[in-house]
């Protein structure tokens, strides 16, 4: 791997700044005017064609094997590079385990790849029930429904939930499907201050003075993807019960990777089968897509079956899918699955150490994902440039990810990483960024601190 310093100089850094490259943000182009809607795209396809011709556009770009700690990865243009992958998301490093790949084959010889139907119409397989039924284990639960996608679980579970009249009470930094679900669903939503369960208790307050019949959904997460932070949970459900809400917890980034046995946030804060609703995502540990949603209501579940658009008019999980997430859920609580835990934590902890020692600001809570704020967009484009360049490949993060003006790198760690790479990557990671300072002359990360 090359030295990022010797990748570009002062003056080609400057040079791409001129271009234009670096210049705007996607907030710019959100909403469009013009009568044609395809027409109108122009200028947004325009700015994008600029940043990839200057190799700034962070989309597109293609594994070319599975996600391992060592990866080969193609960009939109065809370019090869070969590095130290921080930008997957397999936290337990189970997408290449050889258990799971074995119970994807027999499950592929057994039932073949298609689910062939909703879960309402035949899409159901003996994997995707035996998949319910462990998943109820682990969250304490009774009652799950699975979706072919994490998004499709969170979208789904508030649109079937929420009707026009009631009430949505929201974290501001939820996720993009959660925010939008709760969109559809009403416009009667409160977006409170993050991890902030005194202002949710306001909010609450403010909204039964004034309607005692209809209904409140309080919305946030387990671990926050871009932030790595987590809310009082046994506060946060006592304040809905006070008020008579139903407190949502999206449990996608920790559920497997963080937690006693795996059980998340949720188990750390000794709320398994206590909070109302649990969903949550496969993808980030359980190597596969899907979702699922749990509650100890059967009624809640027929709500999901009949009103829930993506479980409903989706095809349901793939047998060989669910076969996957079973396995994963298998090594999860197993005592492999805690040496896997304490592998990655150890690796969050060196790699958070080091970027500190180096003067960078790491956000959040130790978690598989590490957000590096430098709060610059044309920065964090350039880092994510040069990085890729010196063999580190990470997620340069910004709006609509993001606020505007909290711009980061996103650094998502597996168990399989070796402590050498993470060294190595903290240590380019910081050049880097020491350099695009002095070229550009932006303020040092540390000071991009905006609440």
């Amino acid at each position: 791997m090359d030295d990022p310093m010797l990748l570009m100089t002062d003056a080609e850094i400057r040079a791409l700044a001129r271009s234009g490259a670096l210049a705007n943000n996607a907030a710019q182009f959100a909403q469009p005017r013009g009568a044609d809607l395809i027409r109108r795209t122009g200028p947004l396809e325009a700015w994008c064609a600029l940043r990839a011709a200057h190799g700034v556009w962070q989309y597109a770009r293609a594994l070319e094997g599975p996600p391992q700690p060592l990866a080969e990865v193609r960009e939109e243009g065809g370019r090869r590079a070969a590095g130290l992958n921080f930008a997957s998301q397999d936290y337990l490093s189970l997408g290449a385990h050889p258990a799971v790949r074995d119970a994807a084959v027999r499950a592929l010889r057994d039932a073949g790849p298609h689910s062939a139907g909703s879960a309402v119409l035949l899409g159901n397989s003996r994997q995707s029930l035996a998949l319910e039924k462990a998943l109820t284990c682990l969250l304490g639960h009774d009652h799950v429904t699975l979706f072919p996608t994490g998004w499709g679980a969170a979208f789904g579970a508030i649109t079937a939930l929420v009707h026009a009249r009631d009430h949505v009470v929201i974290d501001q930094l939820a996720h993009a499907s959660l925010r939008q679900g709760a969109a559809a669903a009403t416009r009667n939503i409160a977006v409170h201050r993050h991890l902030d369960c005194s202002h949710v208790r306001d909010v609450l307050a403010t909204i039964r003075s004034r309607d005692r019949e209809n209904g409140i959904l309080v919305v946030t997460e387990g671990l926050f993807s871009m932030d790595s932070d987590s809310p009082d949970l046994p506060l946060l459900q006592h304040v809905c019960h006070e008020y008579g809400a139903t407190l949502l917890v999206d449990v996608a980034h920790d559920l497997g990777a963080l937690g006693p046995n795996g059980a998340g946030i949720i188990g750390q804060q000794g709320m398994l089968g206590k909070v109302d609703i649990v969903l949550g995502a496969f993808s980030k540990t359980f190597a596969a897509n899907g979702g699922f949603v749990a509650s100890a209501s059967h009624g809640l579940k027929r709500q999901l079956q009949l009103f829930a658009g993506p479980h409903l008019f989706s095809n349901a999980l793939s047998p060989v899918q669910a076969a996957v997430v079973l396995e994963c859920l298998r090594i999860v609580q197993s005592s492999e699955g805690a040496v896997l835990r304490t592998r990655l934590l150890s690796n969050v902890s060196e790699l958070r150490s080091q970027l500190a020692d180096a003067g960078l600001r790491c956000l959040g809570l130790p978690s598989a994902i590490v957000p590096v704020l430098l709060g610059s967009e044309p920065a964090t484009r350039l880092a994510g440039k040069l990085l890729a360049r010196a063999g580190v490949f990470v997620n340069p993060v910004e709006y609509p990810g993001v606020p505007l003006g909290r711009a980061r790198l996103r650094l998502q760690l597996m168990s399989g990483h070796e402590m050498w790479q993470v060294r190595q990557a903290a240590q380019r990671i910081a050049t880097c960024v020491r350099r695009i300072e002095s070229a550009l002359a932006v303020p040092p990360a540390l000071e991009v601190q905006g609440g």
